[in-house]
């Protein structure tokens, strides 16, 4: 009853933020992203004779359970009618809790770890609508390459997973360059900006109102591989999302300083010809879409700026897998 899995983040191309059922994860909108094949999370989970349920995550002991991990846990458990304790042991290549997708490839390697431990044989479809139930963006970090969430229309949840809309092969040429400004956590998490943004963002209205284009550009730009289309698009649907959370009430604004100076630069390269384009989640971070062409030249560019810490060069990537490689 021991299994580990690994699994890598995915950065939302069109973003996934509001959910109309908090409890089984429903998105208001559908996304799109990129699995990403430099940002990992691997998980080992054993069911036994355990006093309590454990996890450690990057040699952390889980006090502060905002995802509910635990929960996520006990619902696996109880679909495979197991009663014993839990010990998970989880580690990232990248920081947590941060901006940088965390949840999602945590939450998609436990899901897959967990259900093979207990036994359970479920197919891509259903391992994605289950890690959607852990955290929401998990749903695409089952697939690789480039996926899409659906958000559905059932009230119980049974329309919205993540399909692939094409795989890690398909488009050999596209970069991520995720560039890490913090490694500290972020002081408002994404579950609690979600539900301040839709509560209280006048905004909010205009974002789900211009998402379907936004899809549909997304969807036409990566079936054509129109680099233009696909990186102009997640940009300004990056900062669309951006823009309702600083109108809420107490304002969210994740950008640190570094942030602004890297979509500056960015936008300056792009007026030199230097074509990319920047996105961000709830978080510091940019991650930087180009072609493999001008990944050496936009690196040393970015080594230039002061705020950039470290980057990691992306390109699509594999789906959720196990290993028999374990953490303990």
């Amino acid at each position: 009853m021991k299994a580990t899995a690994i699994a890598n983040a995915n950065i939302a191309l069109i973003k996934y933020w509001g959910k109309r059922d908090k409890d089984l994860i429903l998105p208001y909108n559908s996304s799109i992203s990129m699995t990403c094949d430099g940002l990992w999370s691997k998980t080992t989970v054993e069911f036994g004779n355990y006093d309590e349920d454990t996890i450690i995550i990057n040699d952390e002991e889980l006090k502060k359970d905002e995802k509910d991990v635990l929960g996520h846990l006990h619902r696996i458990k109880k679909m495979a009618g197991i009663t014993k304790n839990t010990k998970v042991v989880s580690e990232s290549n990248f920081p947590v809790a941060a901006g940088l997708a965390s949840s999602a490839s945590g939450l998609a390697a436990l899901t897959l770890a967990a259900t093979s431990a207990a036994g359970l044989k479920l197919n891509e479809k259903e391992l994605s609508m289950l890690s959607r139930q852990g955290s929401g963006s998990a749903s695409r970090s089952i697939h690789g390459g480039f996926v899409e969430w659906l958000k559905g229309a059932e009230d119980d949840g049974s329309d919205s997973y993540a399909k692939q809309l094409a795989d890690k092969k398909y488009w050999p040429d596209f970069r991520m360059i995720a560039c890490i400004v913090s490694e500290a956590k972020k002081a408002t998490s994404s579950r609690a900006g979600m539900a301040q943004t839709v509560s209280t963002s006048p905004y909010y209205d205009g974002w789900l109102k211009s998402i379907d284009k936004d899809l549909q550009h997304m969807r036409k730009g990566i079936h054509n591989k129109d680099f233009t289309l696909v990186g102009s698009t997640a940009e300004h649907n990056a900062l669309k999302m951006h823009a309702t959370m600083m109108t809420t009430k107490p304002a969210i604004i994740y950008w640190a300083l570094a942030t602004i100076e890297i979509m500056h630069a960015v936008m300056y390269w792009r007026e030199q010809g230097l074509e990319s384009y920047f996105t961000m989640d709830a978080g510091p971070q940019v991650k930087i879409l180009c072609l493999e062409k001008d990944v050496s030249k936009i690196t040393k560019n970015l080594s230039e700026l002061g705020g950039v810490k470290k980057t990691i060069i992306c390109k699509p990537g594999d789906g959720a897998q196990l290993t028999k490689e374990h953490l303990f």
